[in-house]
């Protein structure tokens, strides 16, 4: 602890974004780049070291955070890289990415503001870039074992990054067309630029990781074939089932699942398409769920140019203190605006979101396409609709953001590796991760279910582990989590 009273001189001030008006013009990240350091090593003393750190806690991978916080606070940016990496080997992704429960878990937030640690943790993992702190890490000699990992989310990353590192000979396989899974284009460019995952596949390569982007195991490759192969085989395929809308009109033409959405605007930013083939360009556009991917739908849609747009959620409005039944702490239930609602509010200048709002049914023209959703209020505890209260909104595009059920049923891994599904859809598993099948490891959502980007990483870290062990017989690499470690209700 570098003040002991940076908390009481301080006040928290989070990393500025940039104009909304300014940043909906383009697809650049939204928040302001290295001349704000001052700034961050200012926010960095608030952290108080407490004696038990909470943040700990809150956070799925145990980041070390007083520790790299008194390292940024010092601008020894080599220090606090070293500190945030032993932890995470992606603190990019999860600092631009993660809802932050360590901040709600930090000691300040009993009855202050607490430390802006994602923002702090973003500026240690880009200033490693910067003064070249993050060197690919080879293995000094190599196991003879192999290992295959299927699917390059950050899960799948994590895990083959760990088990390179410690000598075995990882190849990674994708299905698409780029290394990345849902960072690569589930993510929008203006929340994480794809320069960041480009960078660690090469620094990943430079290690000795292969990479085989468009093989689809259990379509184009047998899985039990592949098995046979390798000594292992870990399993970070995702959760991507998303679920359906089964509501009258929901065939028709204008409703999309929101990942297939955002795809595509992705793709447009890879260069694939000059013109996104689903686009919100004119159009009214309604979103029909109220987490994080809803809020990149509404960022994707306002930089196309819609006529206007907005977001259904079938929760309740939050207040804006926790409530009793969910005390420091734990991660609260409470009004957020994401940046994509604040540029919402910048040009209509109200909130996008309708709470407490189902969709009944879809009308469509004549020709088949969608154009108006009718939507009623519904009751806080069952979610039914209340009557006589039926309104009718145009929507010319509607995109489902409701979330997914696990991994996709038709992908052929199941059936060819005659694996074994829990009673929430997810492949299961053991307390080792180990599946039904010798040698084969879930991990991710996957096995976990749709969580954040931070359990990934984390359950990447423990599947390495715990396949390094089966592989040798012991590991010296870290399992900060097992599977018993129910995701936070974020």
């Amino acid at each position: 602890m570098v003040d002991p009273k940076g908390f009481l001189k301080t006040s928290r001030a989070a990393r500025p974004r940039r104009p909304a008006e300014e940043r909906v013009a383009d697809w650049h990240e939204v928040y302001t780049g290295q001349e704000l350091l001052p700034l961050v090593t200012k926010q960095a003393s608030r952290c108080m070291d407490c004696g038990v750190p909470f943040c700990h806690s809150g956070c799925p991978l145990g980041n070390l955070i007083p520790e790299w916080n008194e390292y940024a606070s010092l601008e020894d940016w080599r220090a606090a890289s070293e500190r945030l990496h032993a932890t995470n080997n992606f603190p990019e992704f999860t600092g631009r990415l993660c809802p932050a429960p360590c901040e709600d878990a930090c000691v300040l937030a009993i009855n202050s503001d607490p430390v802006t640690i994602k923002d702090i943790e973003s500026t240690i993992a880009d200033q490693a870039w910067a003064l070249g702190h993050t060197p690919p890490q080879p293995p000094e000699r190599l196991s003879g074992r192999t290992v295959a990992v299927i699917g390059s989310g950050p899960a799948g990353l994590a895990a083959a990054q760990q088990l390179t590192r410690v000598g075995h000979t990882v190849a990674v396989y994708e299905r698409e067309d780029r290394i990345g899974g849902l960072l690569r284009y589930g993510i929008p460019e203006f929340k994480m630029e794809k320069r960041h995952i480009d960078r660690r596949i090469e620094q990943m390569e430079a290690e000795g990781t292969k990479f085989g982007p468009g093989v689809a195991v259990g379509h184009d490759v047998d899985a039990a074939e592949l098995r046979a192969r390798y000594d292992a085989m870990v399993l970070a395929v995702g959760a991507t089932a998303w679920r359906e809308l089964p509501v009258p009109g929901r065939q028709l033409r204008g409703i999309h699942q929101a990942m297939e959405y955002l795809t595509l605007a992705n793709r447009v930013q890879e260069g694939d398409y000059a013109a996104p083939p689903v686009t919100a360009e004119g159009k009214d556009v309604v979103i029909i769920g109220g987490g994080d991917t809803a809020s990149d739908c509404l960022g994707t849609a306002i930089r196309q140019h819609a006529a206007s747009v907005t977001q259904l959620d079938i929760n309740p409005e939050p207040g804006a203190e926790r409530r009793e039944d969910e005390p420091w702490p734990t991660y609260p239930k409470v009004y957020r605006a994401s940046h994509a609602h604040e540029e919402a509010r910048a040009g209509s200048g109200h909130d996008p979101r309708i709470f407490s709002s189902a969709t009944l049914r879809f009308d469509g023209d004549d020709h088949g396409t969608v154009r108006a959703l009718h939507l009623s209020e519904v009751e806080p505890v069952h979610r039914h609709p209340v009557p006589d209260t039926e309104e009718v909104l145009p929507a010319q595009l509607v995109l489902l953001a409701l979330g997914f059920s696990g991994p996709e049923r038709d992908s052929g891994l199941v059936d060819q590796l005659s694996l074994g599904l829990d009673v929430r859809g997810n492949l299961a598993r053991d307390r080792r991760f180990a599946t039904d099948l010798d040698g084969v490891f879930a991990a991710g959502d996957a096995g976990r279910g749709q969580s954040l980007v931070v359990w990934a990483i984390a359950e990447g870290r423990a599947v390495a582990a715990a396949v390094d062990s089966y592989l040798t017989g012991g590991t010296v690499l870290p399992s900060p989590i097992g599977p018993a470690d129910r995701p936070l209700k974020v």
